[in-house]
């Protein structure tokens, strides 16, 4: 079969041996797979260090072919969501075919087991899945786009940031990186989720104008660079949601956190990397709640797959940009150029 394989400081495509199944194992035949913006910085080895060579590619929609004996919740035929992440207990997680692992995030002895029995991701045409990383999608099998429900992993961290203020239904959320394609997936959620109104927050005029045009409760603020307008341009609201990226400094998260009303919620979803100067005493008085959050759990799909399925959050205002396996050159071309609402999906 073809496959992306990640070499030490490149991808390539290549011809490789079809997955055997093994225990704890389902085989999946990969419909289509979210390819996203920022996936050459991860290849080059600017995301964090990857287990190579390897095939590439962390999330996938796919149709189940065969499932190892000890494998009851899904079956041949169903369609499922892989998000990827393979949780052993104790903070012990990665994220199998790409970067990333849970707890401190430096990882352990059973972190390097874990990548070396599973370690090939789903860049490919068929793709073997741990178990624990599969979520059935019920219904998926008439949905008339699959390849657009390859965004829906990012659906999932998004909700998963969301639900960590707990329900959003009513109140005033902002999202912080909402140009970027974590945060519009955040936008979309929050919108369905029956948010009050949603700040869209980010320096893309552009970006930001297409998602104004998503719904009246969307207002939209470009960040300035200076904290405390940015803070005012922001808020106040009740809820705001970082997705931003390896922003070069902390001055957009902690605008973030000043616009927060009383016992307010600041959840961090993205890849800042500073250190946040968050002042004991003012988070104190104003009773705020300062969240981590990262990737999604069983439960969060199946919440987002139901909005998806019901119409309630209509993927048809994503643009849907898709490649092949054959030139991974150009198609990591095209994710870098893309960005907000717009996505690459890789469809073998």
């Amino acid at each position: 079969m073809q496959a992306w394989i990640a070499t030490a400081q490149d991808v390539r495509r290549a011809e490789v041996p079809e997955p055997t199944l093994k225990g704890g194992g389902v085989l999946v035949e990969v419909l289509a797979a979210h390819l996203p913006a920022y996936t050459r910085a991860v290849v080059r080895g600017n995301r964090g260090g990857l287990p190579v060579p390897l095939v590439l590619g962390p999330s996938c929609v796919g149709r189940v072919l065969d499932v190892a004996p000890d494998v009851f919740h899904v079956e041949p035929g169903d369609l499922v969501l892989n998000t990827a992440l393979l949780d052993a207990g104790g903070g012990d997680e990665i994220l199998v075919g790409w970067v990333g692992l849970g707890g401190s995030g430096a990882g352990s002895a059973r972190t390097d087991r874990m990548r070396s029995v599973w370690r090939d991701g789903v860049f490919a045409e068929k793709a073997l899945c741990a178990k624990e990383t599969l979520v059935k999608l019920p219904g998926a099998e008439t949905y008339p786009e699959p390849a657009r429900l390859a965004f829906l992993p990012w659906l999932c961290v998004a909700a998963t940031g969301l639900h960590a203020a707990g329900a959003v239904a009513g109140r005033d959320v902002a999202v912080i990186g909402a140009t970027g394609q974590l945060g519009g997936a955040a936008v979309l959620t929050a919108l369905a989720e029956g948010a009050a109104t949603v700040t869209a927050v980010g320096r893309n005029e552009d970006a930001l104008g297409r998602l104004a045009k998503l719904d009246p409760r969307v207002r939209t603020h470009r960040l300035t660079g200076d904290r405390a307008t940015d803070a005012a341009g922001i808020g106040p609201v009740d809820v705001a949601v970082d997705t931003l990226g390896a922003a070069p400094s902390a001055e957009a998260t902690m605008a973030a956190y000043d616009s927060l009303r009383v016992r307010g919620t600041l959840v961090l979803v993205g890849g800042v990397r500073e250190e946040l100067p968050v002042p004991y005493g003012d988070l104190m008085h104003r009773r705020l709640t300062l969240r981590g959050s990262w990737m999604s759990d069983e439960r969060t799909v199946t919440t987002a797959w139901h909005l998806v399925r019901s119409g309630v959050l209509d993927l048809s205002a994503i643009e849907l940009l898709t490649a092949g396996l054959d030139d991974p050159a150009a198609a990591l071309d095209l994710a870098e150029r893309t960005t907000g609402l717009g996505f690459v999906a890789l469809v073998p």
